[in-house]
C-alpha cells in the first residue's frame, strides 16, 4: 500500500510539473490606432539658422516641395507598455545607460534604462531612453509578429503629417503662447521641477502645460491629422541618418539613408520632448543624435506603416484594449492637473 501511494505522489507530482512548465500563451503585439495620412505636396523646411550654436543640430534648408505618398502614423508616441512587451518576448537588451538632467553638470551620462520609474512612471508614458537601435529593433519585430510593413516614418513624412496642412511656425500658428494646449514642453512646470530636482535655472516659455515631466500620450489637443504629441512629451526617430541641410534629399518623401558618413552615424529625431524650447517645437526644427545614444532629455518613436502593407477597414483602429486602458490612464492623468 506504502509503494501504491508513493507511486501515485510522484506521478500526481510529475503531472503537477508538467502543468507549471507549460509555457504562456504568447499575447499579440500591442497595436495603437493608426492616423491615415493622405498623399500630398509640401514645402518641407525653412530658412531659420541651425539650434544652438550652429553645429548642434542639421540646417533646416534650402526649403523645397516634397511629394509624400500616403501612408499611416500612429495616433501616439510609444508607450512603455508596447515597448515592455518587445522586451518580454524576444529578449532584447538595450545598453542600460542613458542620459539624464545631473545636478553637478546639467546632464550626464548614467546606468540607468527605459523601464527606470523616473523614466516610466506607468505603462502609458511614451517610452524613453531608447536609442535608434532601439526603435529600429521594435519595429521589425512589429512587422515580423503581424506581417505588416511598420517601419519609423522618414523625416519628410514626419514633417509632412506633423505640419497637417499648414505652413506656421507650428501646426498650432504662430503664437508660442499656444503652445502649451498643445505640447508637453519646457514650460513653467518644468523649471520649478528641474530647479527642485536638479538644481538647474532653465529658461522657459511662459505657459503651464500641466506636467513636469512626460506626460501619458494623449493628453493634449491633436493636430489636423488626429496625431498626438507630435509637438513635445518626447523627441521622435526618424528612419533618416543625418545631412547637414537638404542638399541632395529625395524629393518624393522617401528616407534619405545614403551619403551619410561625412556626418558620422547619426540620426534625425523630431518633434522636441518635454525639456525642448519653442525653439525646437516648430514643425521645420531638426534634432539628432548617435545611432547608440539613448536620452531621458527625452528621446522616443512612434510608428508608421504602409498602407498597402494592410488593407482591411480595421488596419487603423487599434487594439480594443490598448484603447480602453489607454482612456483610463488618460483620465487618471487629468485629475490631478485639474
Amino acid at each position: 500500500m506504502n509503494h501504491l501511494k508513493h507511486g501515485l505522489l510522484c506521478l500526481a507530482s510529475a503531472l503537477l510539473g508538467s502543468v507549471q512548465a507549460a509555457p504562456a500563451i504568447p499575447q499579440p503585439p500591442i497595436l495603437p490606432p493608426m492616423a491615415s495620412i493622405p498623399a500630398g505636396v509640401f514645402i518641407m523646411g525653412s530658412t531659420e539658422p541651425p539650434i544652438g550654436d550652429g553645429s548642434h543640430n542639421p540646417a533646416e534648408g534650402p526649403p523645397r516641395a516634397v511629394r509624400v505618398a500616403a501612408f499611416r502614423l500612429a495616433k501616439y508616441e510609444t508607450t512603455v507598455a508596447q515597448f515592455r512587451q518587445f522586451v518580454a518576448a524576444t529578449g532584447y537588451r538595450t545598453a542600460g545607460e542613458c542620459w539624464e538632467f545631473d545636478r553637478n553638470d546639467g546632464i550626464a551620462l548614467k546606468e540607468t534604462g527605459w523601464n527606470a520609474p523616473a523614466h516610466a512612471p506607468t505603462d502609458y508614458h511614451p517610452v524613453m531612453c531608447v536609442s535608434w537601435n532601439d526603435a529600429h529593433a521594435y519595429v521589425q519585430w512589429l512587422s515580423q509578429q503581424t506581417s505588416r510593413a511598420f517601419r519609423l516614418p522618414s523625416e519628410a513624412e514626419w514633417e509632412y503629417a506633423a505640419r497637417a496642412g499648414t505652413t506656421t511656425k507650428y501646426p498650432s500658428g504662430d503664437a508660442p503662447d499656444q503652445l502649451c494646449a498643445y505640447a508637453n514642453m519646457k514650460d513653467l512646470r518644468f523649471k520649478s521641477a528641474a530647479r527642485r530636482d536638479f538644481g538647474l535655472d532653465m529658461l522657459v516659455t511662459d505657459c503651464d502645460d500641466g506636467a513636469e515631466y512626460t506626460a501619458v500620450v494623449g493628453m493634449y489637443a491633436p493636430n489636423g491629422h488626429g496625431l498626438h504629441d507630435m509637438m513635445g512629451n518626447v523627441a521622435e526617430w526618424v528612419a533618416d541618418c543625418q545631412h547637414p541641410d537638404y542638399r541632395g534629399a529625395p524629393a518624393d518623401g522617401t528616407t534619405w539613408s545614403q551619403g551619410c558618413e561625412a556626418e558620422g552615424d547619426y540620426f534625425i529625431t523630431r518633434g522636441g520632448s518635454y525639456s525642448a524650447s519653442r525653439q525646437v517645437l516648430r514643425s521645420a526644427a531638426r534634432g539628432h543624435g548617435g545611432r547608440g545614444n539613448a536620452s531621458s532629455l527625452g528621446e522616443g518613436f512612434r510608428i508608421a506603416e504602409d498602407v498597402g502593407s494592410c488593407t482591411a477597414s480595421t488596419c487603423a483602429d487599434g487594439d480594443d484594449a490598448f484603447v480602453a486602458s489607454l482612456a483610463a490612464a488618460q483620465q487618471a492623468a487629468r485629475r490631478p492637473r485639474n
